[in-house]
């Protein structure tokens, strides 16, 4: 993986630090004009491996990109799934048998009313598998090395120890896309322990990791313990604590931990993005010095 990549909350309104903020970026992105400028400012300060979630809009992205491929050399997206609020949405618009037509594909939604609930429950593996390739028609013909699976669904089945559904995300991605599984939590060391029982070795977890504790279940020592033991690949998103501390100070805390693969961020101007890009390179260069002395 790449060592910086580029989120997209602020595209979709979200912002940890402040619901004017949120307001005043969800105006700035109503239109993909305004996106495809932003990713292409992530590219002048050399990131080239976008992280998303499944929104609607970002088919549109996909297409643009799909249209230029000169221009998107080399350039990469790590799927986000499910993207919650759609199917919550649709719910309310559609119902919960719309939402169903809507996106479930192929027969097998004539095969839920013939089987009833006990096909769901004897088969929700498949139907699982359904919605991924639902989830991924809009990234066809893009490098998707990576697919994550939300934090909302990971811990979800964390919290129930549904362990066999992870495994089988983790398989599925593997044999269908050729990708790597990844997990996306608010609870490092226990998703860690979970995949690792399933036979899940060294996996790529991306989780909160900053220097104010910031949605950190179990706390930052446990977090930086379990770095230490460096069992994963991990992601640190949400470095900047929800704006709770400085961009340097955020980003010499995450740069200075051990086994952090990759450090996500998402910005809405070309300044802020040059500044985070250019503070984890230079922090990184003043890390591998004093390692090498």
């Amino acid at each position: 993986m790449d060592r910086i990549l580029f989120g997209d909350n602020q595209f979709f309104g979200v912002n940890h630090a402040s619901d004017e903020k949120s307001r005043a970026q969800a105006i700035k992105f109503k239109d993909d004009t305004s996106i495809i400028r932003t990713l292409g400012y992530a590219q002048e300060a050399g990131i080239n491996t976008f992280m998303c979630t499944t929104h609607d809009r970002i088919s549109g992205i996909c297409d643009y990109i799909r249209a230029n491929p000169d221009k998107y050399q080399g350039f990469k997206i790590y799927p986000c799934m499910p993207y919650a609020h759609k199917y919550a949405n649709a719910v309310t618009e559609l119902g919960i048998v719309g939402t169903l037509k809507e996106y479930v594909p192929g027969n097998f939604f004539g095969s839920i009313f013939k089987g009833g609930v006990a096909f769901v429950s004897k088969d929700y593996l498949s139907m699982m598998e359904l919605l991924i390739d639902a989830e991924m028609k809009m990234f066809k013909g893009i490098s998707t090395p990576v697919i994550f699976l939300q934090n909302v669904v990971t811990d979800l089945l964390l919290g129930l120890g549904m362990k066999e559904v992870l495994k089988s995300f983790y398989d599925y991605v593997a044999k269908k896309y050729n990708a790597e599984a990844g997990f996306i939590t608010m609870n490092l060391p226990k998703l860690l322990s979970v995949l690792n029982s399933v036979g899940i070795e060294n996996p790529i977890v991306c989780a909160s990791i900053n220097s104010a504790g910031f949605r950190m279940s179990g706390g930052k020592e446990l977090y930086e313990q379990t770095l230490k033991q460096g069992k994963a690949r991990v992601v640190a998103m949400q470095v900047l604590s929800g704006g709770a501390v400085s961009a340097k100070e955020a980003i010499e805390y995450v740069c200075n931990l051990p086994n952090i693969e990759s450090i996500l961020f998402g910005a809405s101007s070309r300044g802020n993005i040059n500044e985070t890009a250019s503070l984890i390179r230079q922090f990184d260069r003043k890390t591998e010095l004093s390692e090498s002395k």
